[in-house]
C-alpha cells in the first residue's frame, strides 16, 4: 500500500473530533466524548474558553510573527508574569515542551562549560522517563521503544530507577552536570516523585554544585492542584521545563532558570524562529489570566480531591480490574490488574462508553480532564468509567 498522507507513525484511532466545547469533543459523525484526556493533559481550559479564543483571534488580527532580532513587549509581559509566580529569573519561550528539554540541557551543559568545569556534561536521569522525541530527549531515557533505529544517540546520559535516591547519588562523579527529572512521572506510568526523593536530588546539588532540572511539561501548569507540582516538596528546581498547559492547547513551551543557571546562555548560544512570537505569548498571558484568577487552583485541588475520592469509591465494586490508583490533583492514573491492557481498555472505552483517557507505562491509564471541570464532569466520567469496567472482557491468551 502507498504511504499515507499523513506519515504514518501514529496508531491513529477512529476518533475524529472536529469540533470541541467545553470538556466535551465531537466527531464527524456527531458523536460525543467526554474529553478526559484534554489532548494529553494539554487542554487545560477545556475547548473553546472564550477568553483564549479572543486573545487569539484579537492577536491574529494585529500581529502574528516578528523575528526574535527585535524587541519583544508580549514575550517580555509574559516572561515577567511566569517569573512572578515561580522560583525562575529568566525564561526562553519555545514552540514544544521537547524544545525546552533542549534548551535546559544546553543550559545545565553551558553552565558547567562557562564555570570551567566542561567535563561536567553528564545528566542523570531516571527510568521510564518520557522528555520527548528529538534526538536529544530519547537519549535521555533508557527505553527501547522510543532508542531502537535512532543510534548512535547523545552520550551524557546516566540512568537509575525513578525514586531510587540512593542509585542516583552513588552515579554522581567528576563528569556529573545535574539530574533531569520528572516531579510526577507521566507517561512512565503517573508516578509522583516521593518526598525524600526529590528533596534529597535537591540536597545533592546544593552540596556538589549541581543543577536540579524539573521537566514539568505534563505536571506543572495547574495540573497537580498547584501551579507548580515542586510546591508540593518545599523545593526549587534550578531549571525547569514547561509546555501543554502553557499555551492550553495552543502551541508553546518554555525553560524556565535562575540566574546563575542560566549564566552561560549568552547572544549567539541559543535561538528559536518562532519560539515566543506575539501570537503565541498572548495565548500565554489569556491562559495566566484564567489560572491566576482567585480560587482557580484551590478548584483543581478540590476536584481532584473530589476525582480520586470517586474512584476510590468505585475501585471496590471492581476490584479484579482495578489496583491502584496514581498520581496527584488532576493528573491521575489507574493500575490495571493483569490480564487487563491499559492500552486495551483505554480503547474500549472510548469506543464503546465515549469517555476519552490516556495509557501510560507500567499497566495504568491516564485521566488528565481540562482544569475546569465541575462535579458533574467527576460524576459522569464515574459513570462511563463503571460502565466501561462492567462491560470490559480482558483479552484471552487464546
Amino acid at each position: 500500500m502507498p504511504i499515507t498522507a499523513l506519515m504514518p507513525v501514529y496508531p491513529r484511532c477512529g476518533v475524529r473530533p472536529v469540533r470541541g466545547e467545553g470538556v466535551y469533543l465531537y466527531g464527524e459523525r456527531g458523536e460525543q466524548y467526554l474529553d478526559f484526556a484534554a489532548g494529553i493533559a494539554v487542554n487545560a481550559l477545556g475547548h473553546g474558553h472564550p477568553h483564549l479564543v479572543k486573545a487569539i483571534a484579537d492577536q491574529a488580527a494585529t500581529l502574528m510573527h516578528v523575528s526574535n532580532l527585535y524587541g519583544s513587549p508580549q514575550g517580555e509581559a509574559l516572561a515577567q508574569r511566569i517569573i512572578d509566580v515561580s522560583f525562575a529569573d529568566t525564561v526562553f519561550f519555545t514552540n514544544s515542551g521537547v524544545e525546552a528539554i533542549e534548551c535546559a540541557i544546553k543550559t545545565a551543559r553551558r553552565y558547567h562549560y562557562v564555570a570551567g568545569n566542561p567535563q561536567r556534561h553528564k545528566l542523570i536521569t531516571f527510568k521510564n522517563a518520557f522528555h520527548g522525541r528529538s534526538i536529544g530527549a530519547i537519549s535521555a531515557t533508557d527505553q527501547p521503544k522510543m532508542r531502537d533505529g535512532f543510534e548512535p544517540l547523545l552520550p551524557g546520559f546516566d540512568y537509575v530507577a525513578f525514586n531510587d535516591l540512593a542509585g542516583a547519588l552513588a552515579k554522581i562523579d567528576d563528569e556529573t552536570a545535574g539530574f533531569l527529572v520528572e516531579t510526577v512521572q507521566g507517561e512512565g506510568g503517573m508516578t509522583a516523585g516521593t518526598p525524600e526523593f526529590i528533596q534529597g536530588l535537591r540536597k545533592a546539588c546544593d552540596e556538589h554544585g549541581l543543577l536540579l532540572i524539573l521537566d514539568e511539561i505534563q505536571c506543572g501548569y495547574g495540573r497537580t492542584g498547584k501551579m507548580w507540582a515542586y510546591e508540593h516538596y518545599g523545593i526549587t528546581p534550578d531549571i525547569m521545563t514547561v509546555a501543554k498547559g502553557i499555551g492550553a492547547g495552543f502551541p508553546l513551551g518554555a525553560c524556565l532558570a535562575t540566574e546563575e543557571a542560566a549564566k552561560g546562555m549568552v547572544i549567539g548560544t541559543h535561538g528559536s524562529t518562532y519560539g515566543g512570537n506575539p501570537l503565541a505569548m498572548a495565548a500565554g498571558q489569556a491562559v495566566l489570566d484564567v489560572m491566576l484568577e482567585d480560587g482557580f487552583l484551590e478548584h483543581v485541588e478540590q476536584m481532584g480531591d473530589r476525582l480520586r475520592q470517586a474512584f476510590e469509591q468505585m475501585i471496590p465494586n471492581h476490584d479484579h480490574l482495578f489496583e491502584e490508583i496514581r498520581g496527584k490533583g488532576l493528573m491521575l492514573g489507574i493500575k490495571l490488574k493483569e490480564p487487563a491492557v491499559a492500552r486495551d481498555f483505554v480503547a474500549h472505552l472510548r469506543d464503546n462508553h465515549g469517555l476519552l483517557t490516556v495509557a501510560a507505562g507500567e499497566n495504568v491509564f491516564r485521566v488528565l480532564p481540562p482544569l475546569v471541570i465541575d462535579e458533574s464532569h467527576v460524576a459522569e466520567c464515574v459513570e462511563r468509567l463503571s460502565a466501561g469496567a462492567r462491560s470490559y472482557a480482558p483479552p484471552s491468551d487464546d
